[in-house]
């Protein structure tokens, strides 16, 4: 759970919007990132769209879609945009929020990669981009585990851009 505190009511937020969204997707990255997004209120439409393929990228089994989309959206919050790039104060001070998300994500799962918290979470590695390894991943109650990912990532992210607007 992340060092910054987070309400009851933004968990419960946070929650109810990742149900309803990863059973429309199916897709972790983009999950965390529009709940996130809409929570808080942020741009970034187009980030949606990109974080398509980016589930396990390209459902490899690295990075989970869960860090991604979270880490976009502290992008969003604790980042520079076009007129900052040559801003070197702005961009270290990503950086922190970004480390903390990883450090609570990983003392969580033990890992960032997908693969690995796959293999925690159901016992054995799957290869997503297998059909049949795909479907087995699905029955072994893979909506279910995943959500709970999602929810830790939002909920640590949640508290992270929560606790910058206080």
């Amino acid at each position: 759970m992340p060092t910054e505190t987070i309400s009851d009511a933004l968990m419960n937020q946070l929650d109810a919007k990742v149900a309803e969204y990863l059973t429309i997707s199916g897709n972790c990255a983009q999950t965390s990132f529009l709940t996130l997004q809409e929570v808080f209120n942020l741009e970034g439409g187009a980030i949606l769209k990109a974080l398509t393929p980016f589930p396990g990228i390209g459902l490899r089994g690295e990075t989970c879609g869960a860090v991604t989309g979270s880490l976009m959206v502290l992008g969003l919050v604790y980042g520079r945009d076009r007129e900052e790039l040559g801003d070197w104060s702005a961009f270290t001070a990503s950086l922190g929020p970004a480390r903390r998300f990883c450090r609570a994500f990983e003392n969580a799962y033990g890992s960032t990669r997908c693969g690995d918290i796959l293999a925690v979470q159901f016992g054995k590695r799957f290869n997503l981009a297998d059909p049949s390894e795909s479907m087995e991943w699905y029955n072994c109650g893979a909506m279910e585990k995943c959500a709970e990912v999602i929810r830790t990532a939002v909920r640590i992210t949640g508290g992270i851009v929560e606790s910058k607007n206080k």
